[in-house]
């Protein structure tokens, strides 16, 4: 058997070569549009981005003046609801018509005394909507022109429902309505919805919409012959803000 030798070398043995190390691959990444004010490099490469940020940023600043003022108003001088009174009411006609007994015919005056309370807030009524309800349907209403009412002042609303209208009473309802036909005084609920704005100095608030209820008037009819002694009485209306 042959011996089995090692190769002979001579001097140093060198394997394949090793190739080089790679580089690693960095991606080259625009600067990014980073607007802050320490940043003016990169705000100037992305102006665009610097002007859209500083707008959002002024708009925020002034929406957060505006309500932190407004919640100092509100808190320094807590506006008082404003009083409603229905002073007088009363029915020229409020019948059912005699080929349809599903219509209405009706013609209510309403007197309305509103009181505002605060010694420096003013009230811009912006739109009224006063509706007239029997058995809780609605049966009419009308719109009131938009005024402004000053501190500590009492204004005198003067208003008319009239017309004929569609009404779905119910039996309960229609046996009412045959009662106070005999007696002459009707049970009637007045609603009113509104847009209203407070203002201190030149500082207006934004829109509340209050809703306004004068519940259960007696109100008699003029021409019914068993109202001759009987007169409405004034009643105070709930001012509900939401």
């Amino acid at each position: 058997m042959g011996d089995k030798h090692q190769p002979y070398l001579n001097g140093a043995y060198y394997g394949p070569s090793v190739p080089p190390p790679l580089k690693p691959n960095r991606r080259y990444k625009p600067p990014g549009c980073c607007c802050c004010f320490n940043c003016i490099g990169s705000c100037l490469r992305c102006c665009g981005c610097c002007i859209l940020s500083l707008i959002c940023n002024i708009l925020v600043a002034v929406a957060v003046i505006l309500a932190v003022t407004a919640l100092l108003i509100w808190l320094i001088f807590r506006p008082n609801a404003v009083k409603f009174y229905v002073t007088d009411a009363s029915l020229n006609r409020f019948s059912l018509d005699s080929n349809n007994n599903s219509k209405i015919h009706y013609d209510l005056d309403l007197n309305f005394t509103v009181r505002n309370p605060n010694q420096r807030l003013g009230v811009y009524y912006d739109a009224i909507q006063v509706s007239g309800y029997y058995g809780e349907q609605r049966f009419g209403y009308v719109d009131v022109s938009p005024f402004y009412q000053g501190h500590k002042n009492t204004t005198v609303v003067v208003t008319r429902v009239q017309g004929q209208n569609l009404v779905v009473l119910g039996d309960g309802a229609r046996v009412d309505l045959k009662e106070d036909d005999k007696a002459g005084v009707y049970g009637i609920d007045v609603k009113l919805v509104m847009s209203v704005r407070f203002r201190f100095w030149v500082v207006k608030s934004w829109k509340f919409k209050p809703k306004i209820k004068c519940n259960d008037l007696k109100v008699p009819l003029v021409s019914s012959s068993s109202t001759s002694g009987f007169r409405f009485k004034t009643m105070e209306c709930d001012f509900d803000f939401y």
